[in-house]
Protein backbone atom coordinates (compact mmCIF):
# COMPACT_ATOMS: atom_id res chain seq x y z
CA UNK A 1 0.00 0.00 0.00
CA UNK A 2 2.69 2.36 0.50
CA UNK A 3 3.77 2.20 -2.69
CA UNK A 4 0.71 3.87 -4.07
CA UNK A 5 1.03 6.40 -1.89
CA UNK A 6 4.88 6.80 -3.06
CA UNK A 7 3.58 6.97 -6.92
CA UNK A 8 2.51 10.30 -7.17
CA UNK A 9 5.51 11.45 -5.72
CA UNK A 10 8.32 9.14 -7.75
CA UNK A 11 6.51 9.88 -10.63
CA UNK A 12 6.51 13.91 -9.64
CA UNK A 13 10.36 13.43 -9.57
CA UNK A 14 10.77 11.63 -12.59
CA UNK A 15 9.22 14.37 -14.54
CA UNK A 16 11.42 17.22 -12.69
CA UNK A 17 14.39 15.41 -13.32
CA UNK A 18 13.39 14.90 -17.07
CA UNK A 19 11.99 18.66 -17.41
CA UNK A 20 15.36 20.07 -15.79
CA UNK A 21 17.79 17.65 -18.04
CA UNK A 22 15.79 18.52 -21.41
CA UNK A 23 16.55 22.64 -19.96
CA UNK A 24 20.21 21.88 -19.57
CA UNK A 25 20.17 19.69 -23.17
CA UNK A 26 19.13 22.75 -24.83
CA UNK A 27 20.99 25.12 -23.13
CA UNK A 28 24.26 23.05 -23.97
CA UNK A 29 22.96 22.77 -27.25
CA UNK A 30 22.54 26.78 -27.79
CA UNK A 31 25.43 27.38 -26.17
CA UNK A 32 27.18 25.11 -28.40
CA UNK A 33 26.01 27.20 -31.21
CA UNK A 34 27.57 30.53 -30.06
CA UNK A 35 30.95 31.77 -31.01
CA UNK A 36 32.57 33.85 -29.28
CA UNK A 37 35.84 35.45 -31.18
CA UNK A 38 38.97 35.84 -29.43
CA UNK A 39 39.08 39.48 -29.49
CA UNK A 40 35.14 40.07 -28.22
CA UNK A 41 34.75 42.69 -26.02
CA UNK A 42 34.95 41.97 -22.23
CA UNK A 43 34.40 38.16 -23.27
CA UNK A 44 33.41 36.52 -19.93
CA UNK A 45 30.97 39.43 -19.39
CA UNK A 46 29.17 38.07 -22.88
CA UNK A 47 29.13 34.64 -21.94
CA UNK A 48 27.04 35.20 -19.43
CA UNK A 49 24.61 37.12 -20.95
CA UNK A 50 24.63 34.96 -23.55
CA UNK A 51 23.90 32.31 -20.46
CA UNK A 52 20.61 34.31 -19.66
CA UNK A 53 19.70 34.88 -22.67
CA UNK A 54 19.50 31.06 -23.43
CA UNK A 55 18.16 30.19 -20.04
CA UNK A 56 15.34 32.98 -21.06
CA UNK A 57 14.55 31.30 -24.50
CA UNK A 58 14.55 28.04 -23.17
CA UNK A 59 11.74 28.94 -20.28
CA UNK A 60 10.02 31.08 -23.54
CA UNK A 61 9.27 27.93 -25.11
CA UNK A 62 8.19 26.21 -22.12
CA UNK A 63 5.83 28.27 -21.47
CA UNK A 64 4.45 28.41 -24.84
CA UNK A 65 4.13 24.47 -25.12
CA UNK A 66 2.56 24.74 -21.36
CA UNK A 67 -0.18 27.22 -23.38
CA UNK A 68 0.70 29.65 -20.05
CA UNK A 69 2.19 32.75 -22.43
CA UNK A 70 3.80 32.95 -26.14
CA UNK A 71 7.83 32.30 -26.19
CA UNK A 72 7.77 36.16 -27.26
CA UNK A 73 6.17 37.54 -24.44
CA UNK A 74 8.90 35.71 -22.47
CA UNK A 75 11.44 37.90 -24.73
CA UNK A 76 9.97 40.79 -24.60
CA UNK A 77 9.69 40.87 -20.77
CA UNK A 78 13.43 40.42 -20.81
CA UNK A 79 14.25 42.68 -23.23
CA UNK A 80 12.04 45.72 -21.40
CA UNK A 81 13.29 45.11 -18.42
CA UNK A 82 12.77 47.18 -15.22
CA UNK A 83 12.60 51.17 -15.78
CA UNK A 84 15.66 52.73 -14.79
CA UNK A 85 15.70 55.02 -11.90
CA UNK A 86 15.54 58.81 -13.14
CA UNK A 87 18.44 60.42 -13.83
CA UNK A 88 19.59 63.95 -11.97
CA UNK A 89 19.37 66.69 -14.51
CA UNK A 90 16.74 64.88 -17.20
CA UNK A 91 13.29 65.61 -16.50
CA UNK A 92 11.08 63.34 -18.39
CA UNK A 93 7.23 63.15 -19.06
CA UNK A 94 4.78 60.76 -21.35
CA UNK A 95 3.42 62.45 -24.18
CA UNK A 96 1.73 61.81 -27.81
CA UNK A 97 2.59 62.85 -30.56
CA UNK A 98 -0.35 62.97 -32.56
CA UNK A 99 -1.26 59.17 -32.14
CA UNK A 100 2.32 58.14 -31.70
CA UNK A 101 2.99 57.68 -27.99
CA UNK A 102 6.25 59.53 -26.95
CA UNK A 103 8.81 59.71 -23.56
CA UNK A 104 10.03 63.51 -23.32
CA UNK A 105 13.27 63.63 -22.01
CA UNK A 106 14.53 67.33 -21.16
CA UNK A 107 17.94 68.65 -20.04
CA UNK A 108 17.21 70.21 -16.81
CA UNK A 109 19.73 72.64 -17.19
CA UNK A 110 20.42 73.99 -20.76
CA UNK A 111 22.54 77.53 -21.19
CA UNK A 112 21.20 80.44 -23.04
CA UNK A 113 17.46 81.04 -23.76
CA UNK A 114 17.35 80.14 -27.55
CA UNK A 115 15.93 76.84 -28.85
CA UNK A 116 18.20 73.99 -28.20
CA UNK A 117 18.73 70.98 -30.50
CA UNK A 118 16.42 67.55 -30.14
CA UNK A 119 17.06 63.78 -31.29
CA UNK A 120 13.90 61.78 -32.07
CA UNK A 121 15.31 57.66 -31.22
CA UNK A 122 13.68 54.96 -33.12
CA UNK A 123 14.52 52.15 -30.54
CA UNK A 124 15.98 48.54 -31.76
CA UNK A 125 14.70 45.39 -30.60
CA UNK A 126 14.10 43.75 -34.18
CA UNK A 127 10.83 45.73 -34.77
CA UNK A 128 9.08 42.93 -32.36
CA UNK A 129 10.74 43.85 -28.51
CA UNK A 130 11.83 46.68 -26.58
CA UNK A 131 10.23 49.98 -25.47
CA UNK A 132 11.04 52.94 -24.00
CA UNK A 133 12.18 51.23 -20.53
CA UNK A 134 14.08 49.53 -22.24
CA UNK A 135 16.23 52.49 -24.34
CA UNK A 136 15.77 54.66 -21.44
CA UNK A 137 19.24 54.91 -20.11
CA UNK A 138 19.92 55.68 -23.25
CA UNK A 139 18.07 58.27 -23.69
CA UNK A 140 18.83 59.72 -20.74
CA UNK A 141 22.22 60.09 -21.40
CA UNK A 142 21.86 61.36 -24.70
CA UNK A 143 20.11 64.32 -22.88
CA UNK A 144 22.24 64.79 -20.31
CA UNK A 145 25.67 64.89 -22.15
CA UNK A 146 24.20 66.75 -25.45
CA UNK A 147 21.90 69.06 -23.92
CA UNK A 148 19.23 67.87 -26.50
CA UNK A 149 15.13 67.64 -26.04
CA UNK A 150 15.11 63.42 -26.81
CA UNK A 151 12.10 62.13 -27.96
CA UNK A 152 11.88 58.06 -27.43
CA UNK A 153 9.12 56.79 -30.16
CA UNK A 154 7.01 53.92 -28.73
CA UNK A 155 5.82 52.74 -32.21
CA UNK A 156 3.63 49.60 -32.92
CA UNK A 157 5.52 45.97 -32.71
CA UNK A 158 4.85 43.03 -35.11
CA UNK A 159 3.92 40.51 -35.35
CA UNK A 160 0.71 42.01 -34.01
CA UNK A 161 1.31 44.96 -36.31
CA UNK A 162 3.22 44.39 -38.96
CA UNK A 163 5.35 46.47 -42.06
CA UNK A 164 4.86 49.15 -42.32
CA UNK A 165 3.28 50.00 -39.05
CA UNK A 166 6.66 51.04 -37.64
CA UNK A 167 7.62 52.65 -40.15
CA UNK A 168 4.73 54.91 -40.13
CA UNK A 169 4.31 55.77 -36.68
CA UNK A 170 7.74 56.91 -36.76
CA UNK A 171 7.55 58.52 -39.55
CA UNK A 172 4.19 60.01 -38.51
CA UNK A 173 5.67 61.13 -35.16
CA UNK A 174 8.41 62.69 -37.27
CA UNK A 175 5.95 64.66 -39.54
CA UNK A 176 3.87 65.72 -36.44
CA UNK A 177 7.16 66.77 -34.48
CA UNK A 178 8.60 68.93 -37.07
CA UNK A 179 4.83 70.59 -37.45
CA UNK A 180 4.81 71.63 -34.05
CA UNK A 181 8.73 72.90 -32.84
CA UNK A 182 7.69 75.93 -31.84
CA UNK A 183 6.02 74.25 -28.44
CA UNK A 184 8.94 72.20 -27.36
CA UNK A 185 11.53 75.16 -27.83
CA UNK A 186 13.40 73.66 -30.38
CA UNK A 187 15.66 74.91 -33.04
CA UNK A 188 14.26 73.71 -36.76
CA UNK A 189 17.88 73.87 -37.78
CA UNK A 190 19.09 71.27 -35.27
CA UNK A 191 16.51 68.43 -35.61
CA UNK A 192 18.49 64.78 -35.68
CA UNK A 193 17.19 60.80 -36.14
CA UNK A 194 19.06 58.14 -34.21
CA UNK A 195 18.17 54.47 -34.18
CA UNK A 196 20.10 51.43 -33.06
CA UNK A 197 19.92 48.00 -35.46
CA UNK A 198 16.05 47.57 -36.41
CA UNK A 199 15.50 51.68 -35.00
CA UNK A 200 18.27 52.31 -37.61
CA UNK A 201 16.73 50.65 -40.42
CA UNK A 202 13.47 53.40 -38.79
CA UNK A 203 15.51 56.26 -39.02
CA UNK A 204 17.46 55.27 -42.32
CA UNK A 205 13.54 55.05 -43.92
CA UNK A 206 12.27 58.24 -42.01
CA UNK A 207 15.56 60.18 -43.51
CA UNK A 208 14.60 59.07 -47.27
CA UNK A 209 11.37 59.56 -46.86
CA UNK A 210 11.69 63.17 -45.65
CA UNK A 211 15.03 64.15 -47.77
CA UNK A 212 12.76 65.68 -50.54
CA UNK A 213 9.84 67.74 -48.31
CA UNK A 214 10.51 71.32 -49.24
CA UNK A 215 7.61 72.35 -46.35
CA UNK A 216 9.34 71.07 -43.27
CA UNK A 217 12.05 71.72 -41.58
CA UNK A 218 15.02 69.36 -43.13
CA UNK A 219 16.52 67.18 -40.89
CA UNK A 220 19.90 68.02 -39.75
CA UNK A 221 21.52 64.83 -39.52
CA UNK A 222 21.11 60.97 -38.80
CA UNK A 223 22.18 58.24 -36.36
CA UNK A 224 22.60 55.01 -37.25
CA UNK A 225 23.99 52.69 -34.55
CA UNK A 226 24.91 49.35 -36.30
CA UNK A 227 21.74 49.23 -38.25
CA UNK A 228 20.06 46.82 -40.60
CA UNK A 229 19.70 47.97 -44.38
CA UNK A 230 18.98 45.49 -46.51
CA UNK A 231 17.29 42.02 -47.27
CA UNK A 232 19.13 41.40 -50.31
CA UNK A 233 22.00 38.77 -49.46
CA UNK A 234 22.72 36.99 -45.65
CA UNK A 235 26.10 35.96 -46.96
CA UNK A 236 28.14 39.23 -47.27
CA UNK A 237 31.41 38.68 -44.86
CA UNK A 238 30.03 39.84 -41.94
CA UNK A 239 26.77 37.21 -41.83
CA UNK A 240 29.43 34.50 -43.03
CA UNK A 241 32.15 36.11 -40.21
CA UNK A 242 29.54 36.15 -37.32
CA UNK A 243 26.55 34.26 -37.59
CA UNK A 244 27.25 32.41 -34.57
CA UNK A 245 28.28 35.64 -32.55
CA UNK A 246 26.27 37.01 -29.69
CA UNK A 247 23.53 39.26 -29.21
CA UNK A 248 22.47 38.37 -32.84
CA UNK A 249 22.98 35.62 -34.93
CA UNK A 250 22.48 35.13 -38.63
CA UNK A 251 19.21 32.84 -38.49
CA UNK A 252 18.17 35.98 -35.82
CA UNK A 253 17.86 38.37 -38.47
CA UNK A 254 15.71 36.87 -40.56
CA UNK A 255 13.76 35.72 -37.84
CA UNK A 256 12.96 39.29 -36.95
CA UNK A 257 12.53 40.60 -40.58
CA UNK A 258 10.14 37.84 -41.31
CA UNK A 259 7.91 38.57 -37.86
CA UNK A 260 7.65 42.14 -38.92
CA UNK A 261 6.93 41.54 -42.81
CA UNK A 262 4.48 38.46 -42.62
CA UNK A 263 3.67 37.90 -39.13
CA UNK A 264 5.94 33.80 -38.83
CA UNK A 265 9.30 32.90 -39.57
CA UNK A 266 8.05 30.30 -42.39
CA UNK A 267 10.53 30.02 -45.42
CA UNK A 268 13.25 31.44 -43.13
CA UNK A 269 15.70 28.86 -44.26
CA UNK A 270 14.87 30.05 -48.64
CA UNK A 271 15.49 33.34 -48.14
CA UNK A 272 18.97 33.28 -46.00
CA UNK A 273 19.77 30.76 -49.35
CA UNK A 274 18.45 34.04 -51.55
CA UNK A 275 15.58 32.24 -53.36
CA UNK A 276 13.54 35.55 -52.59
CA UNK A 277 15.59 37.41 -55.03
CA UNK A 278 14.26 37.45 -58.72
CA UNK A 279 17.44 37.74 -61.30
CA UNK A 280 16.83 41.00 -61.90
CA UNK A 281 16.51 42.41 -59.00
CA UNK A 282 19.24 41.23 -57.76
CA UNK A 283 21.27 42.40 -60.86
CA UNK A 284 19.86 46.00 -60.20
CA UNK A 285 20.94 45.77 -56.86
CA UNK A 286 24.16 44.13 -56.82
CA UNK A 287 25.70 48.10 -57.70
CA UNK A 288 25.04 48.56 -54.00
CA UNK A 289 24.92 45.23 -52.21
CA UNK A 290 27.74 43.58 -53.49
CA UNK A 291 30.56 41.82 -51.51
CA UNK A 292 32.98 43.77 -53.58
CA UNK A 293 31.81 46.82 -51.81
CA UNK A 294 33.28 46.02 -48.82
CA UNK A 295 36.79 46.63 -47.92
CA UNK A 296 39.04 43.91 -48.07
CA UNK A 297 40.68 44.30 -44.50
CA UNK A 298 37.10 43.31 -43.31
CA UNK A 299 37.08 40.02 -45.28
CA UNK A 300 40.36 38.96 -43.52
CA UNK A 301 38.82 36.72 -40.86
CA UNK A 302 37.37 34.53 -43.64
CA UNK A 303 34.90 35.05 -46.73
CA UNK A 304 33.73 32.38 -49.23
CA UNK A 305 31.37 34.07 -52.36
CA UNK A 306 28.00 32.44 -52.27
CA UNK A 307 26.14 31.33 -55.18
CA UNK A 308 21.96 32.05 -54.61
CA UNK A 309 19.66 29.23 -54.83
CA UNK A 310 17.28 28.87 -57.60
CA UNK A 311 14.80 31.31 -57.59
CA UNK A 312 11.55 30.56 -56.12
CA UNK A 313 8.79 32.50 -57.69
CA UNK A 314 6.55 31.45 -54.61
CA UNK A 315 8.41 32.69 -51.78
CA UNK A 316 9.32 35.97 -53.33
CA UNK A 317 5.25 36.75 -53.44
CA UNK A 318 4.93 35.89 -49.93
CA UNK A 319 7.81 37.83 -48.72
CA UNK A 320 8.27 40.28 -51.89
CA UNK A 321 7.58 43.25 -49.63
CA UNK A 322 10.99 42.56 -48.04
CA UNK A 323 12.55 44.61 -50.28
CA UNK A 324 10.92 47.79 -50.31
CA UNK A 325 13.08 50.81 -49.86
CA UNK A 326 11.52 51.89 -46.56
CA UNK A 327 12.48 48.00 -45.42
CA UNK A 328 15.68 48.23 -47.19
CA UNK A 329 17.05 51.81 -47.36
CA UNK A 330 20.01 50.34 -49.27
CA UNK A 331 18.18 50.30 -52.33
CA UNK A 332 16.90 53.80 -51.95
CA UNK A 333 17.93 55.47 -55.55
CA UNK A 334 20.77 58.05 -55.83
CA UNK A 335 18.55 61.15 -56.49
CA UNK A 336 16.91 60.15 -52.69
CA UNK A 337 20.51 59.34 -51.38
CA UNK A 338 21.63 62.71 -52.61
CA UNK A 339 19.41 64.80 -50.41
CA UNK A 340 20.27 63.05 -47.16
CA UNK A 341 21.50 65.00 -44.25
CA UNK A 342 24.95 64.49 -42.09
CA UNK A 343 25.46 61.08 -41.10
CA UNK A 344 27.40 59.29 -37.82
CA UNK A 345 27.31 55.18 -38.72
CA UNK A 346 28.44 52.92 -35.76
CA UNK A 347 29.28 49.79 -36.74
CA UNK A 348 30.39 46.71 -34.54
CA UNK A 349 33.24 44.47 -36.29
CA UNK A 350 31.93 41.23 -34.46
CA UNK A 351 28.33 42.06 -35.87
CA UNK A 352 26.28 40.02 -38.68
CA UNK A 353 25.01 43.83 -39.85
CA UNK A 354 28.37 45.23 -39.94
CA UNK A 355 28.59 45.33 -43.60
CA UNK A 356 25.20 46.68 -44.06
CA UNK A 357 26.88 49.98 -42.46
CA UNK A 358 29.66 49.72 -44.39
CA UNK A 359 27.51 49.62 -47.30
CA UNK A 360 25.40 52.54 -46.76
CA UNK A 361 29.06 54.58 -45.72
CA UNK A 362 30.25 54.15 -49.24
CA UNK A 363 26.78 55.04 -50.87
CA UNK A 364 26.59 58.43 -48.85
CA UNK A 365 29.85 59.09 -49.37
CA UNK A 366 29.64 58.27 -53.20
CA UNK A 367 26.81 60.49 -53.34
CA UNK A 368 28.47 63.50 -51.52
CA UNK A 369 26.75 63.08 -48.07
CA UNK A 370 28.86 63.78 -45.13
CA UNK A 371 29.64 60.80 -43.28
CA UNK A 372 31.30 60.45 -40.00
CA UNK A 373 32.38 56.31 -39.23
CA UNK A 374 32.83 55.29 -36.13
CA UNK A 375 33.89 51.68 -35.95
CA UNK A 376 34.57 49.87 -32.53
CA UNK A 377 36.99 46.62 -33.30
CA UNK A 378 36.08 45.00 -30.31
CA UNK A 379 32.21 45.50 -30.53
CA UNK A 380 29.44 43.06 -31.07
CA UNK A 381 26.03 43.64 -31.36
CA UNK A 382 23.96 45.39 -29.02
CA UNK A 383 27.02 46.75 -27.13
CA UNK A 384 26.27 50.37 -27.47
CA UNK A 385 22.61 49.32 -25.09
CA UNK A 386 24.84 47.92 -22.37
CA UNK A 387 26.91 50.81 -22.07
CA UNK A 388 25.80 50.93 -18.41
CA UNK A 389 24.73 47.90 -17.22
CA UNK A 390 25.86 47.19 -13.77
CA UNK A 391 28.35 44.89 -13.22
CA UNK A 392 27.83 43.76 -17.21
CA UNK A 393 28.58 47.38 -18.67
CA UNK A 394 31.09 47.45 -21.51
CA UNK A 395 33.63 50.08 -21.73
CA UNK A 396 33.72 50.18 -25.84
CA UNK A 397 29.68 50.67 -25.78
CA UNK A 398 30.38 53.56 -23.81
CA UNK A 399 33.00 54.95 -25.74
CA UNK A 400 30.78 54.13 -28.97
CA UNK A 401 27.46 56.18 -27.17
CA UNK A 402 30.56 59.17 -26.30
CA UNK A 403 30.79 59.60 -30.07
CA UNK A 404 27.00 59.73 -30.98
CA UNK A 405 26.77 62.51 -28.15
CA UNK A 406 30.35 64.17 -29.25
CA UNK A 407 28.43 64.14 -33.19
CA UNK A 408 25.53 65.95 -31.78
CA UNK A 409 27.09 68.09 -29.80
CA UNK A 410 28.89 69.41 -33.26
CA UNK A 411 26.00 69.64 -35.32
Amino acid sequence: MAFFYLLPVILLVIFVASFISAIIRTIQTEYANCSIPPGVNNPGKLRLIVAVLIVTSTLGRICEKLELCSSLAVRRLLFSGRRPAPLPGVLQEDSRLGPVPVRLYRPRYRPGPRPGPAVLLFHGGGWICCGFDSHERICQYIAKESGSLVVSVGYRLAPEHKYPAAYEDCLNATLHFLQHLQHYGVDPARVTVCGDSAGGNLAAAVSQTLAGSSDLPRLRAQILIYPGLQALDFNLPSYQQNRGVPLLFRERVLYYSLHYVQGDTSNLEEVLEGAHVPPDMRLKYRKWVSPDNIPEEFKVRGYKPHKPCEFKPGIFEKVKRICEPTLCPLFAEDTVIQQLPESFILTCEYDVLRDDGLLYKKRLEDNGVPVTWYHIEDGFHGIVNLFDYHGLSFPSGKRGLDKVVAFIKGL
